[in-house]
């Protein structure tokens, strides 16, 4: 990313945002920053509640906020009824990208003909029959198979691996070491106890606008494809499993793993260390805490938490203990259970 050196004016933030103005329209800030580290050239903002405190002692040229937090604050500040997403659009405003100059490293390795606006770094190799949409970038060391096509303003950072015959979308960005249609986990046990490989024939499909953090892995489908849809955001070190749907606008965070043939819904939100099992569905709307384990579908939009919360070890030991023992206790309370009714019976 690269700061826009000469920033803009809180006029001009308003008049490509939105929002209402109270203050200075025309002090201007070259940067984003935290309520507590911002200065008087930077612009700042309060969403969570539990920074409120910060915001009477801030230092920032300005500070995005809801309309109840504006009383509190002593700078120029702009209303926005989803302050975060705001703070977003202007952080993207004043750190554009980098753009690469077009044009095919020499030491990369290309065998299709490619769009003169893409850009192709050192040591990438582009298989055959390949396509790569206008103004892509194709980062240093990436591999990309034979048959793939990418789409229009795709950015691949560097080493990222697109196995043949998969799609990525439009504005797609894939960051470093991701893996894109490795053979999803397809064994069958033979009577000996062996396992045969069954073939992965499907592909990844990923949809437009859609980010995949580093490492991450989506397997290609067994049979059918994989489908990443429309604006998918996914974090660094997920696993992905061959066959798996994911909906439009679903976020997940770092070190989710779903297996395979499990569907996901729209707007779906998924928290760090997550499990979600093979072969079940999740409804539109369903957001999944951190380190929940999914083991059948859920088929409500809500929340559902599956961790218990973390303690003193002392105490998760003797809890533990007792949960290996909650069987026996349940066939104890029965019989107890059973006991009371026929002494209520009793004259």
């Amino acid at each position: 990313m690269s700061e826009r050196a000469d920033g803009a004016s809180l006029e001009e933030i308003v008049a490509r945002f939105g929002g209402k103005l109270v203050g200075d329209g025309s002090h201007r800030v070259v940067q984003v920053a935290t309520l507590d580290q911002a200065g008087e050239d930077q612009i700042a903002f309060l969403s969570n509640p539990k920074y409120r405190k910060q915001l009477a002692t801030t230092r920032a040229g300005a500070v995005i906020l809801s309309a109840s937090a504006a009383p509190d604050c002593p700078c120029p500040y702009i209303v926005s009824d989803n302050p975060y997403a705001y703070f977003a659009r202007v952080a993207d405003m004043l750190n554009p990208s980098i753009r690469h100059d077009s044009g095919i490293h020499p030491s990369a390795v290309v065998l299709p003909d490619l769009p003169t606006t893409v850009h192709v770094g050192a040591l990438a190799f582009i298989d055959a029959e390949a396509s790569v949409g206008a103004d892509s970038i194709i980062g240093p060391g990436c591999i990309i198979g034979r048959g793939v096509r990418i789409g229009a303003g795709a950015l691949l950072h560097s080493r990222v691996t697109v196995y043949p015959g998969c799609v990525i979308g439009r504005q797609a960005i894939v960051h470093s070491g991701a893996v894109i249609g490795a053979d999803g986990f397809g064994m069958a046990r033979e009577g000996d106890g062996s396992w045969t490989k069954i073939p992965q024939i499907g592909r990844v499909v990923i949809g437009d606008n859609v980010e995949i953090g580093a490492n991450t892995t989506i397997d290609r489908g067994a049979l059918g494809d994989s489908v990443i849809e429309d604006g998918v955001k996914l974090d660094n070190q997920i696993q992905i499993g061959h066959n798996v749907r994911i909906g439009a606008h679903t976020a997940m965070a770092g070190c989710v793993g779903v297996a395979g043939s499990a569907r996901i819904g729209r707007r779906c939100t998924v928290g760090g260390g997550a499990i979600i099992l093979g072969h079940i569905e999740i409804a539109d709307d369903v957001n999944i805490s951190a380190a929940t384990l999914v083991t059948k579908s859920i088929a409500e939009p809500g929340t559902y938490t599956g961790a218990m919360p973390f303690e003193p070890h002392r105490e998760w030991a003797r809890n533990a203990a007792r949960l290996r023992h909650l069987e026996d206790m349940a066939d104890r309370i029965r019989v107890l259970e059973a006991r009371l009714a026929r002494l209520e019976k009793k004259p």
